[in-house]
């Protein structure tokens, strides 16, 4: 049975998901009296992912499972890396049974072209993302980016995909069509009140701010559904969504310190967006920008308790007559 993670990252939670996918498969057989089938596990990320880490945490992952399992240990697993990235082909050919990829469509494959005019200035001066106050070119650049994306995501796991397997996906969404909702696109604008904060004090250029867009989209779920039913070799199963506190994935009582609301939320998004900024503004003004973007999320905490939307969908490959019914 072929099962890939895609977008895995390297972390304590990286083989979490795949643990918990073993289980369900062993439940399963084990319900309905039949041996357990061999596992090919494909873990894939950017070839920037640090896949070392991973490996090194295999030994234990494999006696944890034949402590677990018994017999059916590793030799009934075989784990492996897979670096590139997930908006084009990855394996062979009707080789997968089941995906799963959390927290990484909502990324693109890099920031929408376009967003500078003809006259090479900037057309969303002053933010990062999509904001109440960007022009309609700049959502509907966004737009277009997140559905050449998502399309060509469909069309490489359509071929990877045998008829009968299942795609699950996890990823940042929004509830209304509208892009500029609070909920999709306002962490994004506290982060460039912070980042212009800066330019006014003359710590950077504004050019800086001018010239970086976040290669994001939180997609509603009518976007998603459009562009399985376009791509025609799925059938949606289920779609879910689901609110998330800004600080609730934060467990503020794993630290030694006490950290304000806005201060964990600011370390969560330094985790995931640090890497992006770095290269573009600088490595020495990201404690700083983050110490201001913390007190501007506090602030903001302060007056109203906002969420993220996640959205979850489940699809099966079909043959395309059946996809586009």
């Amino acid at each position: 049975m072929g099962i890939a993670d895609l977008g895995c990252s390297t972390g304590p939670n990286t083989l979490s998901v795949i643990s918990e996918i073993i289980d369900v498969i062993y439940s399963k057989c084990c319900h309905l009296g039949r041996p357990p089938p061999e596992l090919r596990i494909s873990l894939n990320d950017l070839y920037s992912n640090d896949f070392n880490d991973i490996f090194v945490s295999l030994p234990d992952f494999y006696n944890k499972m034949k402590e677990d399992k018994g017999t059916g240990g590793p030799r009934a697993c075989f784990i492996s890396g897979v670096p590139g990235s997930f908006y084009g082909r990855l394996f062979p050919s009707k080789s997968l049974h089941f995906v799963h990829s959390s927290s990484s469509l909502h990324w693109l494959s890099q920031a929408p072209p376009g967003l500078d005019s003809k006259a090479s200035v900037a057309i969303n001066k002053g933010k990062v993302y999509i904001s109440k106050s960007s022009p309609q070119s700049v959502l509907d650049s966004y737009s277009l980016q997140f559905q050449k994306d998502f399309s060509m995501f469909l069309k490489s796991r359509s071929e990877e995909v045998v008829l009968g397997g299942r795609i699950v996906l996890s990823l940042m969404g929004r509830s209304s069509m509208d892009p500029t909702t609070e909920e999709s696109c306002h962490h994004w604008e506290l982060l460039a009140h912070a980042l212009m904060s800066m330019v006014s004090e003359g710590l950077i250029p504004e050019e800086k701010v001018d010239t970086f867009n976040a290669p994001y989209y939180a997609p509603c779920a009518e976007e998603v559904k459009l562009e399985i039913q376009k791509e025609g070799s799925f059938i949606m199963d289920r779609l879910e969504a689901f609110d998330i506190d800004w600080d609730g994935g934060v467990d503020a009582c794993n630290s030694i310190e006490t950290l304000s609301s806005g201060q964990r939320v600011a370390k969560t998004i330094r985790a995931v967006v640090e890497s992006m900024l770095e290269p573009h503004f600088g490595r020495e003004i990201m404690d700083d920008l983050f110490r201001r973007y913390a007190k501007m999320v506090d602030n903001h905490l302060s007056k109203t308790r906002t969420k993220y939307m996640n959205l979850v969908v489940s699809f099966i490959r079909v043959d395309q007559i059946e996809g586009q019914r």
